[in-house]
């Protein structure tokens, strides 16, 4: 079944894609939640002629993307975290804690465009996480989880 996406959905594709999933997928959850419709022959006609226009806006909104990459780039961050003695922190650092470091060094960032390689980071250390700007622009920040 080929469906329209209404909204960026994690692992299967952005806004305005027209994507295949399985039937029961594309009834019983993205469409009856608002996430697609049905990508029927009118529809992708209109959907066709929706995306002329909005190429030129497309260009631009990617354009800024790259630029708070760049920025992002140059980024560090440093999460303090109650730890104990041996390395392992109480509680887990995911990507909330991400999100709020970097809304303090200045970039309102959603949490939900944050992925980390592993869902909770449990001890002291370095380690990377991705930021999804945009279609094709993501960037690795690099951060360093510390005791307070």
């Amino acid at each position: 079944m080929e469906v329209i996406l209404k909204q960026d959905i994690l692992n299967l594709g952005h806004k305005n894609d027209i994507v295949t999933v399985r039937n029961g997928y594309g009834r019983n959850y993205l469409v009856p939640q608002g996430m697609a419709t049905e990508a029927l022959a009118s529809a992708k006609k209109i959907h066709a002629e929706n995306m002329k226009q909005r190429a030129h806006k497309e260009a631009k909104i990617k354009s800024t993307a790259e630029g708070v990459a760049e920025k992002l780039q140059s980024v560090i961050l440093t999460i303090g975290t109650k730890a104990s003695t041996t390395g392992k922190i109480y509680g887990s650092v995911n990507n909330i804690q991400v999100a709020e470091a970097l809304s303090k060094a200045g970039f309102d960032i959603d949490r939900k465009t944050i992925l980390l390689k592993d869902s909770a980071i449990k001890a002291l250390g370095s380690y990377t996480a991705k930021v999804v700007l945009y279609k094709g622009v993501e960037v690795d920040i690099p951060f360093e989880v510390v005791a307070e």
